[in-house]
């Protein structure tokens, strides 16, 4: 599942060389020129990161994440600023409103790229390409498979996004929210009922390998995925 980067920059060349960039990397970009077109993107979806110039024809680049900040919806989203502003106030002044990392024009593509990646292994582990491992438990999202024990272990597509959505995130207790907002999309009106009958069909598919019993129900919150196997599925 390629991450969805949201651009937010009103020089064309630099915004064209940024969106390339991260396609041939495997993003999917979304170029906006200014703060109420990204708005209405965000609204309508929420992207995995958000690039953000300073000076925007509209708005400041920092109201706006200053905004991101202030709404709950929005206020774990990874924001990357890049801007011409070097001085060592404007970067100071970038960090504490919030956002994640501070890039300056001139810069280079590759570093960019690699602290774009830098921010979603930290915010969203799930996107990454590598390996999930729990307790004998394997996920390999290249070849989109999971092996119990090494034994391949037929999942299905919802199942898999699912299930690599718990196990990057081992022993965190994940609402039936969350997991609709991760695995769904936070735009797709769905009952969270549903995310019981996908669990259900999830722990079929492990029990072969006997990993069905590292997804504990937990009682007034969800679900976690455990480092190792409790008595029951609960």
């Amino acid at each position: 599942m390629p991450a969805n980067i949201l651009i937010v920059e009103d020089e064309p060349a630099i915004a064209e060389l940024v969106a390339l960039h991260c396609k041939h990397s495997g993003f999917v970009p979304t170029v906006v020129h200014a703060v109420l077109d990204a708005r209405d993107v965000v609204d309508e979806s929420l992207p995995d990161l958000i690039i953000l110039d300073w000076m925007l024809p509209d708005k400041p680049g920092v109201d706006f994440a200053r905004e991101l900040r202030r709404d709950e919806r929005t206020r774990d989203l990874p924001i990357l600023m890049l801007t011409a502003r070097a001085a060592e106030d404007d970067k100071i002044q970038g960090l504490e409103i919030g956002a994640d990392d501070y890039v300056t024009k001139p810069f280079s593509p590759k570093e960019l790229v690699a602290r774009i990646k830098a921010l979603l292994r930290r915010s969203a582990p799930e996107l990454s390409d590598a390996t999930l491992e729990v307790s004998g438990l394997t996920l390999d999202p290249t070849s989109h498979r999971v092996t119990g024990l090494g034994t391949e272990l037929k999942v299905g597509p919802t199942e898999f996004r699912l299930l690599r959505f718990l196990m990057a995130r081992p022993e965190r207790v994940m609402t039936r929210q969350a997991l609709l907002d991760g695995v769904w999309g936070d735009h797709v009106f769905i009952e969270e009922r549903t995310v019981d009958v996908h669990v259900r069909r999830l722990r079929v598919a492990l029990e072969p390998s006997r990993h069905d019993r590292l997804i504990e129900t937990v009682r007034g919150g969800g679900y976690r995925m455990r480092k190792s196997a409790v008595s029951s599925p609960g």
